[in-house]
């Protein structure tokens, strides 16, 4: 691994970087290195940790200063991990790049984390290279990894439109709250800190007669994968405040697909 050279590239987005060489502060993860972002005296940084005895081949293979933005590959055994790396309105953040994408560009990881419904929509507004990856074009609107596509006369019940509402993906981050949200089919599930991405009805009963203690996790129901609808403002620390003053469809970005998260040890 050249450090030198990866200092370099990181210091030409405005990063600093730190390699270190041993499992990271918050290391969790589960492929042969870490990454995370790290905070000292002096701001943020990247943190790349190697796992104990592992020698990981690491690479920028493109770097956009202007945007503040870096793809990395790591390559380990005989798979090509790509990560996103870069600055997003007040904070560095690192994205697994999809394996199913082929990228070798900071334009094409950024095209690869928009959902499949994101993309169409793009298409079907006829969005040029610079303008369809801005936080807010004709097709969209974007916080962080949540991704908001306006909807035409949405028909919903009054009655079942939850007030203050957080958005939350699984890994435990922050969520973003909304003033106004609407979530409409999905699966049932019962969801705790140990399961936070839910356990099913039949999941749930197993859990129970395996373990006595279980029923005093705090579990509440929930639905997992519905349709989720919002309206109004979009509110979250590391983010400015976005305001849909009409029903958007709520998407998050691909990154969830991506085996190289395993390696991403940063919760925003």
């Amino acid at each position: 691994m050249d450090t030198t050279f990866l200092n370099t590239k990181f210091e030409r987005i405005g990063a600093r970087l730190k390699i270190l060489h041993r499992p990271g502060r918050r290391a969790r993860t589960q492929g042969v290195l870490s990454l995370d972002i790290g905070t000292d005296r002096l701001g943020e940084y990247f943190e790349i940790a190697p796992q104990v005895d592992a020698s990981p081949s690491i690479e920028v293979i493109d770097l956009q200063p202007a945007n503040r933005h870096l793809l990395l590959l790591v390559r380990e055994d005989k798979a090509k991990n790509k990560y996103l790396c870069g600055h997003d309105e007040r904070h560095w953040f690192v994205a697994g790049i999809p394996e199913k994408a082929s990228v070798g560009t900071v334009r094409q990881a950024m095209e690869a984390l928009q959902p499949k419904e994101v993309q169409l929509a793009v298409a079907q507004n006829s969005l040029s290279g610079r303008v369809r990856n801005r936080r807010k074009n004709e097709a969209f609107v974007r916080q962080g990894e949540w991704f908001f596509l306006p909807v035409q006369n949405l028909v919903l019940d009054e009655k079942l439109i939850l007030r203050d509402e957080p958005l939350r993906r699984g890994n435990g981050g922050k969520p973003h709250w909304v003033d106004y949200c609407y979530r409409t089919g999905g699966e049932s599930v019962y969801v705790c800190s140990r399961y936070p991405n839910g356990a099913t009805e039949a999941q749930y009963r197993q859990i129970l007669a395996r373990n006595s203690l279980a029923k005093n996790w705090g579990w509440r129901p929930m639905r997992r994968n519905p349709g989720v609808y919002v309206r109004g403002r979009v509110r979250h620390s590391d983010h400015a405040t976005v305001t849909l003053h009409e029903w958007h469809r709520v998407l998050m970005n691909t990154e969830s697909e991506s085996v190289a998260m395993r390696n991403v040890a940063f919760l925003d």
